[in-house]
């Protein structure tokens, strides 16, 4: 089973993932259940809690890791395409989880490749294993979805995270607020799609506007790589930034996410607040990815 856009991900799929990253999520040894399989890690630019969760999660499996991390010493250097790339690898493995600056890169291997493709970003447009382990961090931390009020800030234009965890949320009863500022705020077409979901949607510019309102506020970083100029960004660099006194204006049952890296939008004392959860955020990674792979390998 490919899995390569959080829109095709239905609410019954969504919630299996869930059910099964909560099984994962504990000490129970699990290595017979991807014994003799190998996974492919293939990631065309940079990555460190993607990467690193997938390995461990095919490891806790029973299964084995092969891949690169950057192109550097592969025959991608000395022009090969994408296309004879996978043919290529997938021909080795079981299943490849790649990574690649390109939107849509993940979707035009799946036309080549002989085994299962699993999408670890591509560009700004998806990332559907984050959206997973984001959703199982909130139902953990919270109980549930319905009835919240989620926030998302940052950069919801460039950025690969907002925007596919706003239509998973769609599928359940949530009111999602989005904090930016105008030349960084989420596309019409996604908004668009949430609002004949019925889902209530309110834009901001101020984090201060919505944060006794909020249930979640998922922080986003200001992306250097996604914009045209540096001129561009530094406009926005630290336009955001949540610290102890930003904190202690939200509610007492609330939760503090970030996909990482965080770089500057969230402070280092406000790590100690028990309601911050993007270090166990990154952790769930695994639990999360050990249920995707699970299902890719095995559907």
């Amino acid at each position: 089973m490919d899995i390569i856009s959080t829109r095709s991900m239905s609410k019954d799929f969504l919630e299996d993932i869930i059910k099964s990253a909560k099984k994962y999520d504990s000490d129970k040894d699990f290595t017979s259940v991807l014994k003799g399989k190998i996974l492919a890690t293939l990631f065309f630019e940079p990555s460190t809690r993607t990467q690193f969760s997938f390995q461990t999660a095919m490891q806790r499996l029973g299964g084995k890791c092969v891949g690169f991390s950057s192109t550097e010493g592969t025959s991608v250097k000395k022009g090969e395409t994408l296309m004879d790339t996978i043919r290529t690898i997938s021909s080795y493995v079981d299943c490849i989880a790649m990574r690649h600056p390109k939107e849509g890169a993940a979707k035009l291997a799946t036309e080549v490749s002989g085994v299962p493709i699993v999408n670890g970003g591509d560009g700004s447009h998806d990332h559907p294993t984050q959206t997973l382990l984001d959703l199982y961090t909130i139902r953990k931390g919270l109980g549930n979805f319905d009835g919240l009020n989620i926030g998302i800030c940052g950069d919801l234009r460039y950025g690969r995270t907002g925007r596919p965890l706003s239509i998973a949320l769609s599928n359940w009863d949530v009111k999602l607020h989005y904090i930016s500022p105008p030349q960084l705020s989420m596309d019409k077409g996604t908004i668009r799609h949430l609002k004949d979901k019925k889902i209530a949607v309110k834009e901001v510019m101020k984090i201060e506007d919505v944060i006794k309102e909020l249930d979640v506020l998922y922080m986003t970083r200001i992306q250097r790589e996604r914009f045209p100029t540096e001129e561009e960004y530094l406009k926005f660099k630290g336009v955001y930034v949540v610290d102890p006194a930003m904190m202690a204006k939200a509610k007492e049952r609330f939760i503090l996410m970030h996909p990482l890296p965080r770089i500057d939008g969230i402070t280092l004392e406000v790590d100690d607040d028990p309601r911050a959860k993007y270090f166990e955020q990154a952790r769930n990674g695994v639990p999360a990815r050990m249920a995707v792979l699970h299902k890719a390998i095995t559907e």
